[in-house]
């Protein structure tokens, strides 16, 4: 008789935990959601950039090592020299003068180009700069 209470006791608090507990999350594999994967230049590698503008805008460009900006007509892709990946990290900040939000698409069209497409973003913040760090990793910040 004992046994057959402790059984039911059991079995009842597990039923009721399980039905009380709704936010129990499952490990998954994420096979089917990852998301993209993000991209990464082996450090110490030679990489040249390519920037397009897809907006109807001028746009203005500055890599932080450099003292000036430069202006990208719409449509205008400018290539900048090769960059290696180690020090110092390369930072390119990109604007817009009236204020519109950008978003800058990465893509990596070969094992040593980074191709940099900016678009016109309705949502503010928006893009504001593309960072190669030195491990590789490329960042849009």
């Amino acid at each position: 008789m004992l046994k057959l209470v402790s059984a039911t006791l059991i079995a009842t608090s597990i039923i009721f935990g399980a039905f009380s507990n709704q936010n129990v999350v499952v490990a998954q594999t994420c096979a089917s959601k990852c998301g993209k994967r993000p991209l990464q230049f082996v450090p110490g590698q030679l990489v040249s950039i390519e920037v397009t503008n897809k907006t109807p805008r001028l746009l203005k460009l500055q890599k932080i090592e450099s003292s000036g900006f430069i202006q990208i007509q719409p449509g205008q892709t400018l290539k900048f020299q090769q960059t290696q990946v180690t020090e110092p990290n390369m930072s390119l900040v990109f604007w817009d003068d009236t204020g519109r939000a950008l978003t800058a698409n990465l893509s990596k069209p070969n094992f040593a180009t980074l191709r940099v497409e900016l678009r016109p973003n309705w949502y503010q913040p928006g893009d504001r700069s593309i960072y190669l760090r030195d491990d590789g990793m490329v960042n849009v910040l």
